[in-house]
């Protein structure tokens, strides 16, 4: 089997960092989850001893990686269950399923929004690269709703400066385990790298940037609410990390929910997290334009069963 070896030396800026995190940043087309496997497979190693994906780094260690050939990712397009809510020929607002992932890695090469994008558009911008075609942002696996993509490399560079800028508006609905003890607020939060737990996220960890999310409670059931949360900055997990400030944690969250979902009285297979609402501004129709959706099945059932089963606090 072909191999691809590369040798990294750590500089003063990388020394402290965990190894995952340090290939991480090195490698950005690979996933977290890929990049781990690849330790714990022994493909990468520290001053030539097999480390774990924890490992602090010092200045001068020396990092080699061995990454195989036949890890290459080959985008095909395919007809998949995806709603275009609206579409011109620059721009293509798409309504993502539950546990579909945005775009390919090494771990999962099919079922992906690029590949249905593949399949649907012949025009797809470009300056994501050959593995994100047309992605101006992303939304988690589990997260369900709005997304825009961009069949134009102008369009992209405008729409991503609008959400640089903080102008796109954009509104979720999230089913939590906890109620705020406000009915609606302001959480602004510093958002940066948990330096344990490398794929993790929390508030004022390493590197922390602004983070800005407005909340409020739509309704609330004994021990679980349904939250509209506006977040006006987008910093990885931000909603997740921003939720545990208010002692919230969404349904379904295994990597920040901990036990603290498993107490509701139906399976939850995914974190319960909707993007319902989207406003932008079209670079080239010169005009506000604004999107909304409908809860997906499984989220609008929990619903309806807390409705069914404890009287609803308002």
């Amino acid at each position: 089997m072909d191999k691809n070896q590369f040798f990294l030396v750590v500089d003063e800026k990388n020394r402290g960092k965990r190894l995952d995190i340090f290939l991480k940043e090195k490698f950005s087309n690979l996933s977290r989850n890929f990049i781990q496997k690849l330790i714990l497979k022994g493909n990468v190693t520290v001053n030539e001893i097999k480390e774990k994906s924890s490992h602090i780094l010092k200045e001068g260690d020396k990092v080699k990686v061995i990454i195989p050939t036949e890890q290459k990712i080959s985008i095909l397009p395919e007809r998949l269950p995806v709603d275009v809510v609206w579409e011109d020929e620059f721009i293509l607002v798409v309504n993502k399923p539950p546990m579909m992932v945005v775009h390919p890695n090494f771990s999962e090469q099919r079922g992906t929004l690029v590949n249905f994008l593949l399949f649907h558009s012949p025009n797809l911008s470009q300056i994501g690269g050959p593995l994100r075609p047309g992605i101006v942002h992303r939304l988690d696996k589990d997260t369900s709703g709005l997304m825009l993509v961009a069949k134009d490399d102008t369009v992209h560079l405008a729409l991503s400066m609008q959400f640089k800028k903080r102008e796109v508006k954009k509104r979720y609905l999230a089913l939590v385990r906890g109620i705020p003890r406000s009915r609606e607020g302001v959480i602004d939060v510093r958002i940066g790298r948990n330096p344990v737990k490398g794929i993790k996220m929390m508030e004022n960890g390493k590197q922390a940037r602004d983070a800005v999310t407005k909340y409020r409670i739509l309704k609330s059931w004994d021990r679980w609410s349904l939250l509209e949360l506006f977040p006006l900055t987008g910093r990885t997990h931000q909603i997740r990390v921003h939720l545990r400030t208010l002692n919230c944690f969404l349904l379904g969250d295994r990597l920040y929910g901990g036990k603290m979902g498993k107490d509701f009285p139906l399976p939850v297979k995914r974190a319960m997290l909707h993007a319902k609402f989207l406003g932008f501004f079209h670079p080239k129709r010169k005009e506000w334009m604004e999107f909304e959706v409908n809860l997906p099945r499984d989220m609008q059932e929990i619903i309806d069963y807390l409705e069914r089963t404890y009287e609803s606090k308002g």
